[in-house]
């Protein structure tokens, strides 16, 4: 005859089916775990991309949580990139027609008075922007005078000969278009790579590693046939005695 089905066997039936979903749950985060654990991750980071971003909604648009944000803001760049670019205008003609509008604007809106109530705005800028403007830049400009004679001056060739490698890689890049063009090819690339990465982040970080390997091999080999061969100790130490 079958065993008799009571509540006491049906409930512990259930709480057994429980406790093996969550029990095959856990497992399968702790294989997630372990997988993610064995990638290193880019640039040796442990923080998720949003975060690296700042976080907040510049995080947010350059990784596309507001598909309509991100799509308005990467059309009014190619916009402006097409503007200048394609159809030739210039920033001052750009400048001078909008000032010209504004002037035939305010100019209608205060002479029809028997018509709107109101008065036409006046449009100023706080003096502490353009200060605040301006110390950002001259501290960023410092900080990077800084890091360059630091690399000239410091003693460390292998540096020294990355920072000069990645300069002519720029200077020839920057050769083939203009700053303009250089300004939105970052643009683009800052509002497309990052939510790439973060949707393949897995592959990519494997990728990245296996070659950042194979590169670091190469260089050893380098190294230790040419670069360290190179007396740098004079160098140094006249740097010092300065």
């Amino acid at each position: 005859m079958p065993e008799k089905i009571t509540a006491e066997n049906l409930l512990n039936n259930i709480m057994g089916s429980i406790s093996d979903n969550v029990s095959n749950k856990n497992l399968q985060e702790d294989i997630s775990k372990a997988v993610n654990s064995q990638v290193n991750r880019l640039f040796g980071r442990q923080k998720p991309i949003h975060e690296l971003l700042g976080g907040g909604k510049s995080a947010d648009v350059l990784l596309w949580r507001n598909k309509k944000i991100s799509i308005g803001v990467l059309a009014a760049a190619t916009a402006v990139w097409v503007l200048f670019e394609w159809l030739n205008y210039h920033f001052l003609s750009i400048v001078c027609f909008l000032l010209a509008i504004s002037l035939v604007v305010q100019f209608v809106w205060s002479n029809s008075s028997g018509f709107v109530n109101s008065s036409p705005p006046r449009l100023t800028l706080p003096d502490h922007l353009f200060h605040d403007i301006a110390v950002s830049v001259g501290t960023e400009v410092n900080k990077a005078l800084a890091l360059l004679q630091d690399l000239a001056l410091g003693g460390n060739l292998k540096h020294f000969l990355a920072v000069v490698g990645v300069l002519i890689v720029v200077g020839i890049i920057s050769s083939w278009c203009n700053f303009l063009g250089i300004i939105y090819m970052g643009f683009v690339t800052a509002h497309t790579l990052p939510v790439l990465y973060e949707k393949h982040e897995n592959e990519v970080d494997s990728f990245v590693d296996n070659l950042l390997g194979k590169a670091q091999h190469q260089y050893k080999h380098f190294d230790a046939r040419f670069i360290s061969r190179i007396p740098t100790a004079k160098f140094r130490g006249y740097y010092k005695s300065e």
